[in-house]
């Protein structure tokens, strides 16, 4: 037996994994994947085994289901009929737009359930992870999993009708950042800098205010004014920046993106 397993190691299901293993170690863990060569060559360089995923489904008393969402219904049949017989086993989801209701229903019972929405710095511990839990999962057995994942960063309870929102900012927010730095590495080389100095600046930058916009006590309108002197450059740039469609346009990305997962959602 095996304490965790994870069906899925992509891009997050091998962070997810590789938190874990570190918070446990990879002899307590297991793995497997669509492709089996890609879990046997995961699970080599981390200690973990390798299974089969009914194997997998019979052996590990937490089970992480790191597939997407349209994936989600034929992996639920697969390892339904074995869960039911399991009731001790728990289930980790993250694929977006399916509730622990939908996945209720595509495994045609209740286990215990915890819904997550990780976003990619969680593969640096710098991660925002959002968590909801349902009925059938003990608190004792939610903190114990959640301790296993605290290497990923911060996690953050939410309640489940908002994991949606949640995800249009922290899940999706990555990308809409890494757009700014790029833009403003590209500004960077316009006037003068070499392009891996005016990057390597653009994304110090960032990953320093948005420390300090952590950190501090101040909140971050606050912080930007620390940065503006009356008649200063910074201020001359904030109001150029203040007087196109800086925010609502970020407004709208994030608006597209949560329509998008409730979208997503409807198709299960």
């Amino acid at each position: 037996m095996y304490d965790y397993g994870f069906i899925g190691v992509g891009h997050m299901g091998a962070t997810l994994a590789n938190a874990v293993i570190a918070s446990v170690g990879g002899s307590r863990c297991a793995a497997c994947d669509a492709e089996p060569g890609k879990a046997k060559l995961y699970a080599a360089g981390k200690g973990c085994a390798a299974l089969g995923v009914r194997e997998l489904a019979e052996s590990c008393r937490t089970i992480f289901l790191g597939v997407k969402p349209q994936n989600m219904e034929e992996l639920a049949a697969d390892i339904g009929p074995i869960l039911r017989q399991r009731p001790e086993c728990a289930l980790v989801t993250m694929a977006a737009g399916v509730t622990t209701q939908t996945l209720c229903r595509m495994l045609g019972f209740t286990p215990p359930i915890l819904r997550i929405m990780p976003n990619t710095p969680a593969a640096v511990g710098a991660g925002c992870m959002l968590y909801a839990s349902n009925a059938a999962l003990d608190p004792s057995r939610r903190e114990e999993i959640l301790k296993a994942l605290a290497p990923t960063g911060l996690l953050v309870e939410t309640p489940e009708r908002l994991i949606d929102a949640g995800c249009a900012v922290s899940g999706c927010g990555p990308a809409f950042v890494y757009q700014f730095i790029l833009a403003l590495a590209d500004a960077g080389k316009d006037v003068g800098l070499a392009p891996d100095t005016a990057l390597k600046l653009a994304a110090q930058t960032v990953l320093g205010a948005a420390r300090l916009a952590v950190e501090s006590e101040e909140d971050p309108g606050t912080l930007r004014d620390q940065v503006c002197s009356p008649g200063g450059s910074t201020i001359e740039g904030v109001n150029s920046l203040n007087r196109g469609p800086f925010a609502q346009e970020v407004r709208k990305a994030v608006r597209a993106s949560f329509d998008r997962t409730v979208e997503l959602g409807r198709g299960h």
